[in-house]
This record gives structure tokens, sequence and C-alpha cells, in this order.
């Protein structure tokens, strides 16, 4: 794409407590309105990468060493969270995190904190939300502690949109969530991207829902990018097919064979 990308992360390095490096020289961007997957095993580095971007490190005494984070053409990695929320980028985080003791609209409201444009239009913003996930309006006054976790997620997604962001980082939306339901959400956020022009980089281990929805992927492991490629292409590549998707060739390895055909993966050789 000719416009230049909503987000580019250039060879990023994340050390923890000072010594213990998780991310190894990733880059990546996601273009204006797209919608990108990051993908991976569980401690791949995905959700460090999300924090990395959003500034959320230093609470877990984490910090970016090398590379640099830009934002809508400006670099944001020594920005605080609050002032990335402002210039339009916020992550929903992994396990939904509603405030529990909070009715699902007190939730949503919450997500205008950084708004200056009055009731009327943080309303208008709250009954836009109810029309993406009806089900929230139905149980608008219920205590989000108490509700599904589909609710809770479909809840933490309309709180981050209710910030009028231009970008969401979004992580392990489908964590703990029945098939329909992750289908249903992942069908609102291909929505929420085509109608309200929000842009998404998607953390997510279900490699075949994140490639039905993105049009670009990454593939993280132990801290490196090692493969990424429109989303199509990704789907057929065979060795995200046995690797990530669960499918195999024509010819079915034995456990032996697969074992030694990881080790050599083409991407690692």
């Amino acid at each position: 794409m000719s416009e230049a990308p909503i987000l580019a992360i250039n060879n990023i390095e994340v050390v923890y407590d000072r010594v213990i490096l998780v991310l190894k020289g990733v880059s990546l961007t996601v273009p204006q309105g797209g919608i990108v997957a990051l993908l991976g095993a569980n401690g791949a580095g995905k959700t460090t990468t999300l924090k990395a971007i959003s500034n959320l490190l230093h609470a877990e005494r984490g910090e970016v060493t090398k590379g640099s984070i830009e934002f809508s053409g400006a670099r944001v990695d020594k920005l605080s969270p609050n002032e990335l929320v402002r210039r339009g980028c916020i992550q929903v985080m992994e396990g939904r995190h509603c405030f529990g003791h909070l009715t699902i609209e007190e939730n949503l409201l919450t997500g205008a904190f950084t708004r200056r444009d009055g009731r009327a239009g943080i309303a208008a913003d709250v009954d836009a939300i109810y029309s993406y996930f009806p089900r929230l309006k139905d149980r608008r006054t219920a205590l989000a502690g108490y509700t599904s976790g589909g609710e809770q997620q479909m809840c933490a997604i309309g709180r981050a949109m209710m910030s009028r962001p231009r970008m969401i980082l979004l992580d392990e939306p489908s964590m703990g969530l029945a098939p329909q339901v992750v289908e249903e959400i992942f069908g609102i956020v291909h929505r929420l991207n085509a109608q309200e022009h929000v842009s998404f980089l998607l953390a997510e281990q279900n490699t075949n829902i994140a490639l039905k929805y993105a049009t670009y992927g990454y593939i993280l492991e132990t801290g490196r990018i090692v493969l990424d490629g429109e989303a199509a292409a990704l789907r057929e590549n065979q060795d995200v097919k046995e690797f990530y998707l669960g499918l195999s060739g024509p010819e079915r390895r034995s456990f032996r064979n697969v074992k030694h055909y990881k080790r050599r993966k083409r991407w690692l050789a």
C-alpha cells in the first residue's frame, strides 16, 4: 500500500529484569485500516509485543532496549499508556479484564475517560456499541462479573471502542470461548474494521480463525518473526498447515517423523 502504515515496529528488542531477552529484532507493520494477525504458540512473545506497543512493559519490569515504535508516523515508545490512548491506540488485554463490580454499561462508559466531547457524543457512541453488540444491550444493567466469557470479551472490545480509537491491539480474543462465540466476535471485529475504519493487530493462538479474518500475518517463535505474508498465502503454506492448523499432507507422518520435521522447518533452515 502506498499510504504510510498506521503502526511500524522497527527491529525492537525487549528485556525483562535487565537480563531476560524476550523479543529479538521484531519488525512488523499494520496498514491503515488493516487487520494484521500476530500468530504463535503460548510463550512466543505475542503479548510482550503488544505491551511494548502500548507501553505497559514497565509494570512488569520490562523495557524496549533497541529499535523504535511509530504510530501514525510519530515515535511513541517513550509515551505513557494514557498518552497513547489519546492518540488513538488502545489495547484489549488478554483475559478480558472487565470491572466485575460495575455493570456492562458502566464498563463501557469507563472507556470514554479520555474524551472531552460531552455527554451527548458519549451517549451516542454507547448506542452505537449496542448496535454492534446486541447481547450487551440486553445485559446493560448486569454486573460484568456475572456475565459470560463471551459477553465480557464483547464488553472489553466495546469499552475500547468508546475511546474512539484508530487502532486496537487485541490480545487472545478467542481464549476460553466456545467456537461459535469466537466466530461471532471475529465477525464483529471485521465489521468494526470495515465500517468504523479501525485498524487491528490481533495476537492469537487460534491461527485458523485469525487468518480467516486478517489480511496479513506474522508468525512469532521464541521472540523472533520467523514467517510473514498475506493471510491467504499463509493458510496454504505447508509448514503453517502442519504446525499451526493441525493439517498434514497427503501422506500422514508418524509422530517421530513429525518431531524431526519440526526441527527442520524451512523458516528455521
